[in-house]
């Protein structure tokens, strides 16, 4: 990587790397609530249906809040069976209600089985050392149980070839320690090194207009070959520059 290229990918990460920014993105659901459990919680849910226009998306993670009553952790641990029935009208997109019940069980299961998600990410990354590992092994356990097949395709399986751009989102939100206090850097256990872009249409475009990436697919193959060269600008830290090609995407202005 030249270092004039570095330094512009510093440039912009400074420039949307920032409270600011945030307000219309996803990551505002989880900055809503105080307690590490309900953020780990309504991040991952927000994060399911991030796809399509930003506010829309906020609107419908907002109302999906208020459908578990604004508590989410305690919602996913405790919601009788009337009240998880009640989710049946929520819909975002081709995410439904039958979706969110089934979203809501598959997390209490997995919460029951290591206290939290936190819990559970970071042990299966100690015990891997992998997060390709770990995102395979995600979507392996989250479905580990009777449930509607309609709801797998709401989880990318990195197994067929899938860029998972939502968990890698998710993932940055809570591994990250931000010193801008965007991300939340809650799950210490896991180093920001072993993450990777939530590469998107629009963070794939810029990343092909910068050299970054010569893959026409948004895919896997294609995440791993943009991380190869943002690990040369930030070894420690590559994804910190997800928003920086993510905003110019979708603000179009480099300079």
């Amino acid at each position: 990587m030249t270092p004039e290229l570095r330094e512009l990918l510093e440039e912009l990460y400074l420039r949307y790397d920032n409270l600011d920014f945030i307000e219309a993105d996803p990551i505002s659901i989880p900055h809503s609530f105080t307690s590490p459990l309900d953020r780990e919680v309504s991040g991952l849910l927000a994060a399911t249906i991030a796809w399509g226009n930003r506010k829309a998306i906020v609107k419908s993670a907002n109302r999906m809040m208020d459908y578990l009553d604004r508590r989410p952790y305690e919602f996913v641990m405790g919601a009788s069976e009337g009240e998880l029935a009640s989710l049946g009208s929520y819909v975002h997109r081709t995410f439904n209600g039958t979706d969110l019940e089934c979203f809501v069980r598959a997390l209490r299961r997995m919460c029951q089985r290591r206290g939290s998600l936190g819990e559970w990410f970071q042990s299966e990354y100690e015990a891997s050392g992998d997060m390709k590992v770990v995102l395979a092994r995600f979507r392996e356990e989250f479905f580990d149980f009777p449930h509607p097949v309609r709801s797998e395709k709401h989880i990318s399986s990195i197994a067929k070839g899938a860029a998972c751009k939502r968990l890698n989102m998710y993932l940055r939100w809570m591994v990250r320690e931000d010193k801008h206090g965007v991300d939340f850097g809650l799950w210490r256990r896991i180093p920001a090194s072993a993450l990777y872009l939530p590469l998107d249409l629009h963070s794939g475009n810029i990343s092909r207009q910068l050299g970054l990436l010569e893959r026409r697919q948004n895919d896997w193959k294609a995440v791993e070959e943009v991380m190869t060269h943002l690990r040369e600008a930030d070894p420690l830290d590559p994804v910190k520059y997800d928003y920086a090609l993510f905003g110019v995407g979708i603000n179009g202005a480099m300079k």
